[in-house]
């Protein structure tokens, strides 16, 4: 099969060690690290790429994303010729940690949690991640707003992971195994110190990754657009999102 991958590069990482043992062809293209901070800019450029996927003279199966919802980025996003494919996922962490569970499990109490990866450390600027797991910005309006564009349940829940407690008395590191680099492992331990902070590892895994790559698209870990409908988000702890089409 051949896929079209449009993904963060936080994950470049992951995502390099992933194709070089995938079955499928895969055509990768990177956006860079902290455009979730204003989703109406990522959303846009995700899908100015999702349409140039027309043009490319493939016929793809799919086109695969490396994100989750990512601050409401990748909702509204419509599949054109080929099927879009997303993880279930709030965000990058997810990805990271490979299951929703353990996303659970480690951040839903607290969602300004920080932490850091090799992958997210090394790419832009900031080698911690500081209350922003949502990516959302003031300037995506006010609570007002909100409740007018997604009903009052999923407003207040944005409206929340916008505005965190940006309180925490440790860094957690995501140990991603397959991709550990001694050197910039000495970085984060190094900034965490400068910070005053613990280090709390957690181990990661590919598998979130590696099924995406591989086409192993169970129901309850990706959602699968059909060509023509879009994302919208459900902001839940477990389908996160859906496809629907959109209004004539």
């Amino acid at each position: 099969m051949y896929f079209k991958l449009l993904a963060c590069d936080v994950l470049l990482r992951e995502i390099a060690h992933c194709i070089t043992r995938c079955p499928h062809t895969i055509s990768p293209a990177f956006m860079p690290k902290g455009e979730h901070v204003v989703p109406a800019r990522l959303r846009e450029t995700l899908q100015k790429q999702i349409d140039s996927v027309e043009s490319d003279g493939v016929a793809y199966d799919a086109v695969l994303l490396g994100y989750g919802l990512c601050g409401n980025s990748t909702a509204g996003l419509v599949a054109r010729s080929f099927p879009l494919v997303i993880p279930r996922a709030h965000d990058c962490t997810t990805l990271f940690l490979g299951s929703k569970a353990a996303f659970c499990e480690h951040f839903s109490a607290n969602p300004s949690q920080g932490w850091t990866s090799i992958g997210y450390s090394e790419r832009g600027g900031g080698l911690v991640a500081d209350g922003t797991t949502s990516g959302l910005s003031d300037s995506d309006g006010d609570f007002q707003s909100m409740v007018e564009l997604y009903g009052e349940e999923s407003a207040r829940y944005l409206w929340e992971t916008m505005h965190p407690e940006k309180h925490y008395h440790d860094i957690i590191f995501i140990d991603v195994p397959e991709t550990r680099e001694p050197h910039i492992e000495e970085r984060l331990r190094e900034e965490a110190a400068r910070l005053g902070k613990p280090i709390r590892e957690l181990p990661g895994s590919l598998r979130l990754i590696e099924g995406l790559l591989a086409g192993n698209w169970n129901s309850e870990e990706f959602l699968v657009i059909p060509p023509g409908q879009r994302v919208v988000g459900v902001y839940d702890q477990d389908e996160i999102m859906a496809a629907e089409r959109p209004a004539e």
